[in-house]
């Protein structure tokens, strides 16, 4: 089944909370903290960043990802003048590396071809979701503490492939 798009509501911040809980596992994993700890931690830091998003994108478009009208995600985009910017875009982990997050953006690049505009998102530096952004033709145009600025344009000749070891080369 396609996944489509609703806005949120008020009603989906515990499932917000869990999408944003998703993306940090790793980190507060490593923190070693007691379950309390990192719910607390975890609905700070989710607080914080979203009120961010909704400040700085006042008119951006804010959807849970449905799967089957499943939520399995979020997916914020800025639709400005001269490009689509992707807010944020997280997935589920059962959700993830199962080309849900592909769709989405091959939807958003259409649509920017569409409009004849970028589409820009900002990549943290050690995201596994990196490689993906490169194979759909994102390149780095900037870069400020852990965060690259990758942008996508429709008329841009393609990217070489890089090596990454020696099995590549044969």
């Amino acid at each position: 089944m396609p996944l489509t798009l609703r806005p949120i509501e008020p009603g989906d911040a515990v499932f917000l909370r869990r999408v944003y809980g998703a993306t940090r596992a790793g980190e507060i994993a490593l923190a070693g903290w007691d379950a309390a700890t990192a719910d607390a931690f975890v609905g700070m830091q989710f607080d914080a960043q979203h009120s961010f998003y909704r400040e700085r994108y006042p008119a951006g478009d804010f959807d849970l990802v449905l799967d089957g009208g499943a939520p399995v995600g979020r997916l914020y985009v800025a639709r400005e003048a001269d490009r689509l910017h992707v807010i944020d875009i997280a997935l589920l982990p059962p959700f993830r590396n199962r080309g849900s997050g592909s769709a989405l953006l091959d939807a958003l690049l259409r649509e920017a071809a569409a409009r004849g505009v970028a589409v820009t998102i900002h990549v943290e530096l050690n995201n596994p979701a990196l490689s993906l952004y490169q194979r759909l033709g994102f390149r780095e145009i900037g870069s400020a503490g852990f965060h690259r600025l990758m942008e996508w344009r429709a008329d841009a000749p393609p990217v070489a492939p890089t090596l990454t070891n020696k099995e590549d080369t044969a």
